[in-house]
């Protein structure tokens, strides 16, 4: 797989994910850790660059990419994913696009190196608060 930062975006970035990091491309619809967000309405519609200390052993699909991280997603998020998937900036919000077109306008950028998982219950307490800010 293979992803292309845009220039506009590889500015954007510069100051928000060091060059060499160990970055995935997840879902932000509360299916994995990352998330806490949830309700179908976000399914395949809300995606995160996630910026970790150490390779998550879930995220085994390498992102070959021209930003220099060290990147992949998991199997299980590859379907959402065509030809020519690219980050660009659009209307002051990274975009993340491929072929299809745009699959999520405003693509957030979250930082995990010195975060504490939440446990399970924590994290599903955390989604019935926002699930009905959600959808």
């Amino acid at each position: 797989m293979k992803i292309n930062f845009k220039d506009d975006a590889l500015k954007y970035l510069a100051d928000k994910i060091p060059a060499g990091s160990t970055v995935i491309l997840t879902t932000d619809d509360g299916s994995n850790k990352y998330s806490s967000l949830g309700g179908s309405c976000a399914i395949g519609d809300k995606f995160q660059l996630v910026i970790l200390k150490d390779a998550d052993p879930k995220y085994t699909v390498p992102i070959e990419n021209n930003a220099g991280y060290v990147m992949s997603t998991a199997e299980q998020y590859t379907d959402f994913f065509t030809a020519g998937l690219n980050i660009s900036l659009w209307h002051n919000a990274l975009a993340l696009k491929d072929n299809s077109g745009i699959l999520d306008g405003a693509l957030s950028v979250v930082d995990w190196r010195n975060v504490k998982p939440e446990t399970e219950k924590e994290r599903h307490d955390k989604m019935v608060k926002l699930g009905d800010q959600i959808c």
